[in-house]
């Protein structure tokens, strides 16, 4: 039997790689935090527990047995994350994971990385995976960075099979609000007027459930090493603000100011997708037209029912 331990499950990623991975007929075992209220059923079984807290990360997976493990969790509190000390508590916690993990008999790990491991000054095409250089500007994209090396060395040394996805930039619901593409709806669909204050920058943005799917992907594969999560086409933001402005009939409230680019801030940011689509096997659903337009359906969706 494929059972899967999926970290993050109630996250902005993770709650997308459930259904994903139950589809291609894992058990799964989601781990969320102590004092959460979720009900179990069929394939999809809920654990409460601290993944900062060594003994429980042990008891439970203990308990598990699984053969897979798919990590998403960690410190992403929206502004802070980048330069947070809690990135240093989440290398320290995700080793002890995988550890455990790898003691109780788990055969494969897929561990969320990030494009913030990449060195932006260089990024003057598509990164791609093993030929981009790697000299992260921020303590997180360190600590993600860091948490790879480690793993590739620890799985090498212990026979463990292992992937890596780094992830780009995601949109869809459930985003925290002050980001660019929730910001702009809410303002728009207020009656406000909205501005992106970054029109120029380049990006590679992906829907979040095709994010989840692209793991659950990855986990039920062989492949191993780096491979970048994202569409691999890239847009500005001034395109995707626009587009957002046209689905929620505001063109003439919408302002567009670019941005200064800097080493924190990269004028282009796109991944090349080679391996997730030729390798993987998977290939983005959403258009960003039809990512848009998911978001501003969820939206009413939720307004009609309350």
């Amino acid at each position: 039997m494929k059972r899967v331990i999926v970290t993050g499950a109630s996250g902005f990623i993770g709650r997308h790689a459930l259904p994903a991975l139950r589809e291609r007929g894992f058990e799964v075992h989601a781990l969320d935090l102590p004092g959460a209220n979720r009900e179990s059923g069929d394939d999809l079984f809920w654990h409460a527990v601290d993944l900062l807290d060594p003994a429980a990360v042990d008891c439970t997976l203990r308990e598990i047995s699984a053969t897979h493990l798919l990590h998403f969790a960690w410190y992403v509190q929206h502004g802070k994350f980048w330069t947070a000390a809690e990135n240093l508590d989440w290398v320290a916690a995700s080793l002890h994971l995988i550890r455990a993990f790898h003691r109780e008999g788990g055969r494969r790990a897929v561990v969320a990385g990030s494009c913030a491991e990449y060195d932006w000054t260089t990024a003057t095409g598509p990164c791609i995976e093993e030929v981009t250089p790697l000299r992260p500007h921020t303590l997180y994209g360190t600590a993600k960075d860091s948490l790879r090396s480690l793993l590739a060395a620890y799985s090498a040394a212990q026979s463990i099979e292992w992937a890596w996805g780094r992830i780009f930039l995601l949109y869809g619901p459930g985003e925290y609000p002050a980001r660019l593409v929730p910001s702009l709806i809410q303002s728009l669909a207020r009656g406000e007027r909205a501005c992106c204050r970054s029109a120029n920058l380049i990006r590679d943005l992906m829907h979040v459930e095709d994010c989840g799917r692209a793991f659950a992907h990855l986990v039920d594969s062989s492949i191993k090493g780096p491979v970048n999560v994202a569409s691999g086409i890239p847009v500005s933001l001034a395109v995707v603000s626009r587009e957002i402005a046209t689905q929620c009939r505001a063109e003439d409230r919408l302002d567009l100011e670019d941005q200064p680019c800097s080493a924190e801030v990269p004028a282009y940011l796109v991944a090349n997708t080679r391996r997730l689509q030729s390798e993987v096997g998977f290939v983005p659903q959403f258009s960003l037209r039809d990512g848009i337009r998911d978001i501003l359906q969820r939206r009413d969706m939720e307004s009609n029912t309350k």
